[in-house]
């Protein structure tokens, strides 16, 4: 069944018609919203996903054409955080950020062998872990912290699950990674610009090696979104240096709620 899907996937992508104006243009703003996204708070695949499955594109189709557009508009942001860039919770963001490239590998190719309909069910329940770390993370890490202490091997065990994750769906995960530096490391989302975003480009780009390699991609909707997410994640990380950290934990939580909410609506309403 999972190598059936698969095949599908890819038969899917490539039988996709060349896109019209309008939908080119859409798939562009999609990029360049979802690109603004993931530089202020992750979850740009929330934009550039159902612009995706609105062109017909199949679930898993459009998740691995969105996390390949998004990947240069995250290098982006990345670059424009380089010198935000620290140890989380003691560990070197080089060591995160190779952690997160091979995990990243291992989650796409889980993806490649996932069928749709499982892909569907699963994405809300991970979306909704987010959203209740993202809320009460400060409570929870003041919490933690005073009963047990975090070391850096759990911190290293946790990245390369969100590694796998990010490499699997990838929407989200910028805002797990918030949520989850938040509980182990007691950071604010504003602290955890440069180094989220470096993981999300990471894992974006591990998860765009094998997607392009199997045929999962669908082209003629990934290059403008590719090129708006570029524009996009410039935009956004320039707008994250100005904004104060009480506004990015809202606009972080208010993208978590609504796209989960939107994801169960999808997959169980």
């Amino acid at each position: 069944m999972p190598r059936r899907a698969s095949t599908f996937a890819r038969e899917s992508a490539k039988r996709c018609c060349v896109l019209d104006l309008s939908t080119l243009a859409l798939s562009a703003a999609a990029g360049i919203v979802g690109g603004a996204m993931n530089a202020l708070a992750g979850g740009g695949t929330f934009a550039t996903m159902p612009a995706l499955l609105a062109m017909g594109t199949p679930a898993n189709v459009a998740n691995a054409t969105s996390n390949l557009a998004l990947m240069p508009g995250a290098g982006m942001s990345a670059w424009t955080f380089r010198d935000e860039l620290r140890p989380v919770g003691g560990v070197p963001v080089r060591l995160l950020a190779g952690i997160t490239f091979v995990a990243g590998l291992v989650g796409s190719a889980l993806l490649v062998v996932t069928p749709a309909a499982a892909f569907d069910v699963i994405v809300p329940w991970l979306l909704l872990i987010a959203f209740i770390a993202i809320v009460f993370g400060k409570r929870a890490a003041d919490w933690l912290a005073a009963r047990v202490t975090i070391g850096r091997g759990t911190l290293m065990a946790v990245q390369a699950l969100l590694g796998t994750y990010g490499g699997y769906f990838g929407g989200g995960v910028g805002i797990m990674t918030t949520a989850t530096y938040g509980l182990l490391a007691g950071e604010s989302p504003r602290g955890m610009f440069a180094p989220r975003t470096l993981m999300l480009a990471v894992a974006n780009f591990a998860a765009a090696i094998v997607f392009a390699s199997t045929g999962l991609v669908r082209w003629d909707a990934c290059l403008p979104m590719l090129a708006g997410g570029v524009l996009g994640g410039w935009l956004g990380a320039h707008a994250g240096k100005r904004l104060p950290a009480g506004a990015v934990r809202w606009w972080t939580i208010l993208v978590t709620a609504a796209t989960t909410a939107v994801f169960f609506w999808r997959a169980y309403g």
